[in-house]
């Protein structure tokens, strides 16, 4: 994409809030500055300078490289910063712009498993062999401390643009601290020290710790991991939405939904419509039964890292003195052909919890064939999604 190199090419592009003032980040810094009025005289914060004028402003849009948006809705600040990892490069007069290809989103825990939750349930299954991307393609690391997938991981970027998120509360977590300490020379070793500092990005706490000092010293785009939100908690903070808001998801319609359910689990709805409290009350029966065993399943193999989500959730909350019930998970139908056997006929020490998906996105039916060799006509013109219900329902 190239474009001329003019202020009003980027004032077109911001957004005007309702106090009257413009704001954006770029350079690590974040500007405020008003949309009217004398356009020498923006009353902004950089570098401890109390007004930056338009052409200086327009002299920095060219020389530093990362143009991200903000606005007062923090969801549109993600969507803004992730829409906008581009790396902008002023050569005589035309700006080229260039998008990170994939982005490696470094986290463990709470700082992973939510996102990738997300992003695995909402995503094409098959997006990795598509020969267009509409958005970068989000991989993981810091998961583990595996060399060969380590190995493999750097191996399959190193003909792709990168850039890198790095989640941590405190930076010193042993799996995430050694995957960051790999990719972030590797994209220095790309792009240099001052190119990699808008090319990494970390989420972690507001005021301290190893990655706090990391990204204050070397200028990274930062947003904050709130204090009260625990790790297992926080994909609907920063932690989960700026790499999904990265991968194309849609993270208004995603906050939306679980202010919606919020609202339908809250304390003071009744217990006979309120699907939490249901949830709890028979879970607790079950445990005082004897049942110490919760199997997690799901009909959609979309859903296979939620029920990994959710045995970190309830795995981390009730796995305390001596006490809990254990979190494991199943994907079906596959594993009614493994596992099913012992739910079915094991010690009965397990219950089971089922995930329903109400409707599918695509329509696929089962054709006729003459020869009828494997004795399936009797399904002919159903839907796939009809026969994975009937396997649901036994």
């Amino acid at each position: 994409m190239k474009t001329t190199s003019t202020y009003e090419q980027y004032e077109a592009l911001l957004p005007i809030e309702a106090d009257g003032t413009i704001r954006i980040w770029f350079a690590m810094r974040e500007l405020r500055f008003s949309a009217k009025g004398d356009p020498n005289a923006f009353v902004v914060p950089f570098e401890g300078e109390e007004s930056v004028s338009k052409a200086k402003i327009l002299t920095f849009l060219d020389n530093y490289k990362t143009v991200v948006v903000l606005s007062q809705d923090p969801l549109a600040s993600f969507e803004a910063f992730a829409s906008q990892m581009v790396w902008v490069e002023a050569a005589g007069g035309v700006v080229e712009s260039e998008r990170a290809e994939v982005v490696i989103c470094i986290g463990i825990g709470g700082s992973y498993l939510g996102a990738k939750a997300v992003l695995e349930a909402m995503s094409n299954s098959f997006e990795s062999l598509k020969k267009k991307h509409d958005n970068p393609t989000v991989v993981f690391a810091g998961e583990n401390i595996s060399e060969d997938y380590t190995y493999e991981l750097m191996d399959a970027v190193k003909d792709y643009s990168i850039a890198a998120i790095v989640i941590s509360k405190s930076g010193t977590t042993t799996e995430p601290a050694i995957a960051f300490r790999i990719i972030k020379a590797e994209i220095e070793a790309r792009y240099g020290k001052a190119e990699a500092a808008e090319r990494i990005v970390a989420v972690t706490d507001a005021a301290r710790g190893a990655l706090k000092t990391l990204s204050t010293n070397e200028g990274y785009p930062t947003f904050v991991i709130p204090d009260d939100v625990g790790g297992r908690f926080s994909v609907l903070t920063p932690v989960g939405l700026l790499p999904l808001a990265v991968a194309g998801i849609d993270i208004k319609a995603l906050v939306a939904g679980a202010q919606n359910m919020e609202k339908a689990t809250a304390a003071d709805v009744p217990v006979e419509e309120n699907l939490a409290a249901q949830y709890a009350i028979v879970r607790n029966e079950f445990y005082k039964a004897g049942k110490k065993i919760e199997i997690l399943g799901s009909y959609e193999p979309k859903l296979l890292y939620v029920a990994e989500w959710w045995k970190q959730l309830y795995g981390e909350s009730e796995g305390k003195d001596g006490l809990g019930i254990f979190p494991a998970s199943v994907t079906l139908t596959a594993d009614l052909h493994s596992m099913g056997q012992y739910i079915q006929e094991g010690e009965r020490t397990l219950f089971e919890t089922i995930i329903s998906v109400k409707n599918s996105k695509y329509e696929v039916k089962v054709e006729s064939d003459e020869a009828n060799l494997d004795g399936l006509n009797f399904l002919t013109g159903k839907r796939l999604s009809e026969i994975n219900k009937m396997a649901e329902l036994g």
